[in-house]
């Protein structure tokens, strides 16, 4: 494990040296996360600020929300690319995946190949928060079988899985690798969410973490992690990030 720590201007978050945020919403104009390339780089200054310095951008592909594709996900984080490049932020790390909505048009990508991992194999993807797919072993059997690694985003948000947490780890069993929200180690999506991320991180459930940040009210929250009482548990969690650098 990683132990060399960046902090940055007074701030009381520590992240490894070579940490990388594995889930954001910071590409402008193409999800329900930054909207101008100005908006951007100003969440990426802040996030930068923490000591921050490698980034995968990953916004939604959902059917009938968010139709993203491959070539346009990667058109809109060029104009992102060329500003940055201009700028004090040139020397960020920075690459573009995407979250995956497991539904009927992922199926269809999936059998494509026309998937964008977070790196190597890993692919980040998120369910409804009220109701999984029906066939949601099957999809991710599926995944794997076509060579892919589930990353499931913020597992302790879906609420049909607060009241059967058994259910957490047969998903683990499935082969299914979990990401916490940074954001829910405090009371920003409310108690509950916060309390099923203890427990899941209580029960070494969690792989990954991520900052899954749109806006500054985000940002904003993503400042009073450290006052979580389970900050410390985080730690290991930040480190291992590092493997998807």
């Amino acid at each position: 494990m990683l132990h060399f720590f960046k902090k940055k201007k007074n701030n009381n978050l520590l992240f490894p040296s070579q940490y990388i945020d594995i889930h954001s919403h910071i590409i402008p104009g193409i999800d329900d996360g930054a909207k101008t390339v100005e908006a951007s780089f100003e969440l990426l200054k802040k996030m930068n600020d923490l000591g921050i310095e490698n980034f995968v951008f990953t916004p939604h592909i959902m059917e009938g929300v968010w139709e993203n594709s491959s070539e346009k996900i990667k058109n809109h984080f060029n104009l992102l690319q060329a500003h940055l490049a201009t700028t004090e932020l040139k020397e960020l790390s920075i690459r573009y995946a995407a979250e995956y909505m497991l539904d009927h048009n992922f199926g269809a990508l999936l059998k494509e190949k026309d998937i964008l991992p977070i790196k190597d194999t890993y692919i980040l993807v998120e369910m409804s928060y009220l109701n999984p797919p029906l066939n949601i072993y099957e999809i991710l059997f599926d995944i794997q079988i076509a060579g892919y690694q589930p990353i499931l985003a913020h597992p302790e948000r879906y609420n049909f899985l607060h009241n059967n947490f058994s259910e957490y780890q047969k998903l683990k069993e499935a082969g299914c690798l979990f990401q916490v929200n940074l954001l829910s180690l405090t009371p920003y999506y409310g108690k509950q969410v916060q309390k099923i991320a203890s427990e899941l991180l209580k029960n070494n459930l969690i792989d990954f973490a991520g900052s899954d940040l749109h806006h500054e009210k985000h940002f904003t929250a993503l400042k009073t992690v450290h006052l979580s009482k389970d900050y410390k548990q985080l730690q290991p969690i930040l480190e291992k990030n590092a493997l998807l650098k």
